[in-house]
């Protein structure tokens, strides 16, 4: 396995690589950040481990792509993580910050794509929802009869009579998840678009409408997506926000809602049908490639057609691959640098 999953990307010229900022006293791969990523990250970190004992298992962890952001920008050193996991691309704000702690050869490495799915309960009602219907469940302020008022509404069936006469509730990510803010860009802001909020309103009263969500009925989770599923165990009403993969992962306890009626699977987002989709990354340290060993060999595996390609073992648990041409851009620009 160990040939046939590496041989493409065997050969490396190791100093074309940043020189090592400290002295090595760490020997294993240090990884954090988004919950969406976190699966993968651990079956490539085991699976790294296995084919190549040469080097230890890396070590994964979670705390959102956010959390993972700050650990990867508290500067570079054996103190400090050097993968971040994450569901969307690093902000500026968070460059200039790891730039201003001596984080300035970050790597950027995309991977592949998820879905953002509403799933409930397998034994509840069928969901086919709409971004305007989401808008007006979760917003503290909704448009009736042509102002916002106090959202006034307790059961699906009353934002629209196709819906289950089912009590609102609502596990969504916390501000620390990368989910939450494809969430935000995909779901929440065109609903309240679609939704007809008043005339007249400003840019900041509009963000504050599409920002603030109702405390009475919504539960925004800071954990991973482990926290969210025992909500929906403690609460069998709730509909939880996921990524496709983790969905994918517990299909024996859960069902998932359409959008706008487009059921989520591997091909719908593969095709871009699915509306609500994001492509995945890591972050790699390059001032810590050279230093803590097998860094640049887990990129590289972790790119590899066997592992995140068509029919690589990630495929299987979840992952919607990328093109092929896409991972050898993304390999090229991570050895040039």
């Amino acid at each position: 396995m160990k040939t046939a999953l590496y041989a493409s990307t065997a050969i490396l010229a190791l100093a074309a690589f940043a020189t090592p900022a400290f002295a090595q006293s760490r020997d294993t791969i240090q990884i954090a950040g988004s919950s969406t990523v976190l699966p993968f990250s651990s079956i490539v970190a085991e699976e790294f481990g296995a084919t190549f004992p040469e080097f230890k298992t890396p070590v994964v962890g979670s705390g959102g792509t956010g959390g993972g952001f700050r650990q990867f920008c508290e500067g570079v050193g054996a103190n400090t993580i050097d993968i971040a996991n994450a569901s969307r691309p690093m902000r500026d704000s968070e460059r200039e910050a790891c730039t201003a702690a001596g984080v300035t050869d970050i790597r950027e490495i995309q991977f592949g794509f998820d879905g953002i799915v509403f799933a409930s309960a397998a034994s509840g009602a069928d969901f086919a929802l709409t971004p305007a219907q989401v808008f007006k469940a979760i917003a503290a302020k909704v448009p009736v009869d042509g102002a916002l008022v106090d959202n006034p509404y307790t059961s699906w069936d009353q934002i629209d009579p196709s819906l289950p006469a089912q009590p609102i509730a609502l596990a969504i990510p916390g501000s620390n998840h990368g989910t939450r803010e494809v969430f935000q860009e995909r779901v929440v802001t065109p609903g309240a678009e679609a939704a007809e909020l008043p005339e007249g309103l400003s840019d900041e009263e509009i963000e504050a409408v599409e920002t603030t969500f109702r405390q009475d009925v919504v539960v925004e989770i800071a954990g991973d997506y482990t926290e969210t599923l025992a909500r929906l165990t403690a609460n069998p009403n709730t509909v939880g926000v996921f990524g496709l993969s983790f969905y994918d992962q517990n299909r024996d306890t859960l069902k998932v809602a359409t959008v706008d009626g487009v059921s989520p699977s591997l091909e719908t987002v593969a095709s871009g049908e699915y509306p609500v989709s994001r492509p995945l990354f890591f972050y790699v340290k390059g001032q810590h490639i050279g230093t803590i060993p097998g860094l640049a060999e887990f990129t590289e595996y972790f790119l590899s057609e066997g592992v995140s390609g068509t029919g690589g073992i990630l495929e299987s648990a979840g992952l919607i691959p990328q093109p092929a041409e896409k991972s050898a851009e993304v390999l090229a620009a991570f050895q040039a640098q």
